[in-house]
């Protein structure tokens, strides 16, 4: 079918952008410069509308929908704060694993090794690197009332996350991304996992307590921060012969 040479062509029409998404961006941009921190109150809805000159129903959606991806975190009677790793009521965003029984867990991130190695083609891609660039390589088992479960290969940017080491992963209790959010400012917002099963080579079979050829669950992690950016890769082996993964939909 032939266009009518007599008729101009039309434009492409303009992407549209809800006035509550543009304030929406206007705040993740304020999060990504450091405006507000990790666990800060931010500007009442009040004070937000006449900054950005609009309804406070505009930044109440956009509010909304920032808490409801995690990035803020409404407390009845104190205002909205910015969401934060150190808050325990985010340690379970990110680990899925949940015993049988449904019992609560003393969990214990044990850091074995920390180096600096070329990426792999799948690193470098998960990353968006080139073949070989350097990036820091941090090995764990995590425990789950002492017992190794989750044996993980972390693969980090490195201009992220430079002067991070062994010594400093192993100090304290704190989860990995509480320790990367406060101490390099890096806050993961969120993740993509892809999950199949496995057997387990010798090498994690050893440090997990298992014979060769077990059945493990594999879960790889692309963890993204601020503005879609992909600051770490994760390959995770996960023991469920006492544990579940669990993944809320809705």
């Amino acid at each position: 079918m032939t266009r009518d040479a007599s008729r101009p062509a039309r434009a492409p029409s303009p992407t549209f952008s809800p006035l509550y998404r543009q304030i929406k961006d206007f705040l993740i941009r304020s999060l990504e410069d450091g405006e507000w921190g990790p666990g800060d109150a931010i500007p009442s809805e009040g004070e937000l509308a006449v900054r950005f000159n609009v309804s406070q129903g505009t930044v109440r959606k956009a509010i909304d929908e920032m808490a409801a991806e995690n990035l803020l975190v409404r407390r009845q009677g104190k205002g909205t704060f910015v969401a934060t790793h150190s808050d325990p009521r985010s340690f379970y965003r990110f680990l899925r694993l949940v015993p049988d029984d449904g019992s609560a867990t003393h969990t214990v991130s044990d850091p074995f090794a920390c180096a600096i190695l070329p990426a792999s083609a799948q690193v470098a891609s998960a990353l968006g690197l080139q073949l070989n660039d350097p990036v820091i390589c941090v090995e764990r088992l995590l425990r789950f009332n002492g017992d190794p479960v989750v044996f993980d290969q972390i693969y980090l940017l490195v201009d992220l996350f430079s002067g991070l080491t062994l010594e400093r992963l192993r100090a304290g209790e704190r989860s990995l991304y509480s320790l990367f959010e406060s101490d390099f400012g890096v806050r993961m917002i969120n993740a993509e996992e892809h999950l199949r099963a496995v057997a387990a080579e010798p090498y994690a079979a050893g440090l997990l307590g298992l014979p060769e050829g077990y059945p493990l669950l594999l879960v790889e992690r692309t963890a993204y921060t601020y503005g879609n950016k992909p600051v770490e890769w994760r390959r995770g082996l996960y023991c469920t012969n006492r544990h579940f993964y669990r993944n809320d939909l809705g």
